[in-house]
């Protein structure tokens, strides 16, 4: 059948408004099976997307700054047994907040909060954002969420917050790579960009991607309003320098920049060591997997995955064809990845059209078209091509 079915759902996507745009880029062994922009770059302007159109990647950031971790632990100046206050000395004060009801009861830490935690998303960091929860209140209060917060305000903030879990206790999504970036600044003594440009993007030839878009006339654009809910969509101001480097969500980047990423992951080839490649992209949860699930949609990777250190892992069935080993992540603006090593295959899609009922209203999230439904989906075609 070949990527006729995969068009058909594509250009019926865009010309039913559900999105503005899309580039999509599927690869088996490093060469592009299926490479296509349709739709709009800008709705607003009427511009056609383009091959090379700058994303907002939001939370695929958390795998390249995992991964540049991942050589200093190659290089041994940096340890996964380390705890985050030996470079970070503020959050030496972190308690963790036991929800009892709506009320938040404060207790100290039963260990230090490790790098391995942090990589692994077992720190107990959590997002405002994304559910609703005593603890995460306090996050939305406290405004740590925002893009808009220098690098020193965002660390004291947080750093006065509880944790929502002990560290190890559970797998709980937030800012842990957030956390980890400026551990990385405070090591180095560079800024998270620096170090990324350094050691990821020219070593990989990732000429397009930063925090900051190189070239404004090629960033793709949302609709004005979210189709689903009417409200304005305001995604990450991205065309100036941000106020501090949010390695969870402040990457920009390109699909071939980001092919030539997961490629370096899939092969072990130009950026990690094979062995530490297999390591992050292998299940780091053991039996926290089990406890996830129980906690239901709260559980990002999903039924059949784990986690690695940035990346969710197959275990097992999910709710889309895939083979053990398989790794992925998404982007609350509208992109996602999925890498199958034993088909030596990788799939991009990348757009502008954020799943804002998952914000918005959390209870409603399942409705959506976007977000996990819109992966699924993309998935799905994918292997049916093959």
């Amino acid at each position: 059948m070949g990527f006729k079915r995969l068009d058909a759902w594509l250009e019926g996507l865009v010309e039913g408004g559900r999105l503005p745009g899309a580039v999509v880029l599927v690869a088996r062994g490093g060469e592009p099976l299926y490479f296509r922009a349709l739709g709009h770059l800008d709705p607003e302007k009427g511009l056609p997307m383009r091959e090379d159109a700058l994303f907002r990647l939001y939370s695929m950031t958390k795998p390249w700054v995992s991964a540049l971790a991942l050589t200093f632990v190659e290089e041994g100046a940096l340890s996964l047994r380390d705890p985050l206050e030996k470079y970070l000395p503020a959050f030496a004060r972190l308690q963790v907040g036991r929800e009892v009801g709506e009320e938040v009861v404060l207790e100290p830490l039963r260990r230090p909060l490790l790098v391995y935690d942090l990589l692994r998303h077992t720190a107990g960091f959590t997002y405002g954002v994304f559910f609703v929860s005593p603890v995460k209140r306090r996050y939305l209060e406290a405004g740590v969420d925002r893009f808009d917060l220098p690098r020193e305000a965002f660390l004291e903030r947080l750093s006065a917050l509880p944790l929502r879990f002990q560290p190890g206790e559970a797998f709980e999504y937030g800012l842990s790579t957030d956390v980890l970036g400026h551990l990385l600044e405070a090591l180095s003594g560079k800024t998270l960009a620096e170090l990324m440009e350094e050691r990821v993007f020219a070593p990989l030839g990732m000429g397009d991607s930063g925090f900051q878009a190189k070239d404004p006339a090629r960033l793709a654009q949302p609709f004005p309003k979210d189709p689903e809910t009417g409200r304005r969509i305001a995604l990450l101001p991205v065309e100036a320098p941000p106020p501090r480097f949010a390695g969870g969500m402040g990457g920009v980047g390109t699909a071939l920049d980001y092919l030539r990423f997961l490629e370096a992951l899939r092969t072990g080839k130009g950026l990690l060591h094979p062995a530490l490649a297999r390591l992050m992209t292998e299940d780091h949860l053991g039996p926290l997997y089990a406890e996830g699930l129980k906690r239901g949609p709260e559980y990002l990777p999903g039924p059949g995955y784990g986690f690695g250190l940035g990346v969710a892992v197959r275990l097992g069935a999910g709710l889309a064809p895939g083979s053990p080993g398989e790794f992925f992540w998404a982007g609350f603006g509208g992109t996602y990845f999925f890498v199958d090593p034993a088909l030596e295959l990788s799939a991009l899609f990348l757009a502008q059209a954020p799943n804002l009922l998952s914000v918005l209203e959390p209870a409603r999230a399942f409705h959506s078209f976007y977000g996990d439904r819109l992966w699924l989906h993309f998935k799905t075609q994918v292997y049916a091509a093959l």
